[in-house]
């Protein structure tokens, strides 16, 4: 039974409302990390000093950290959709809140930089806190 009605909304027949909610973070991370990955990869310049950066230079560093997000937004996704884990989401979004807090309190970076960290951790520890709550709720429908 596919957790999805026809309108979008999320279905409880035949799966837990905690599976159902861990199937939806799991998209929205992967969707989330896609976005990064496609705006590092386009790097517009202006829009990175938005974000605290004046120059980003050489921005073939730049560009290998959008693709390397698209990557990991797939993988996410497939890992989720092979097995219903999320270790390799959790373990993605622990380094980079290790990494971008670390980077920050070292004094680099720009001002989005603890913005991401704490965003990256938050999405790691909900993720997490969903997949232990679905565990627990019981067997529901594999992934879809």
């Amino acid at each position: 039974m596919h957790p999805r009605e026809p309108g979008g909304g999320l279905a409880t027949r035949g799966v837990s409302s905690a599976a159902a909610l861990e199937r939806w973070a799991v998209r929205l991370v992967a969707i989330h990390s896609a976005l990064v990955g496609v705006a590092l990869l386009l790097a517009p310049e202006g829009l990175f000093a938005i974000f605290g950066w004046s120059t980003l230079e050489p921005l073939f560093f730049v560009r290998q950290g959008g693709v390397f997000h698209c990557v990991l937004a797939w993988a996410y996704l497939l890992e989720y959709r092979r097995s219903g884990g999320v270790a390799l989401l959790v373990t993605a979004k622990t380094t980079a809140f290790v990494f971008l807090t670390s980077i920050w309190l070292l004094g680099e970076g720009a001002w989005v930089v603890p913005l991401s960290g704490v965003t990256d951790g938050l999405m790691g520890l909900a993720v997490a806190w969903l997949h232990r709550w679905a565990a627990a709720s019981g067997p529901a429908d594999p992934p879809r």
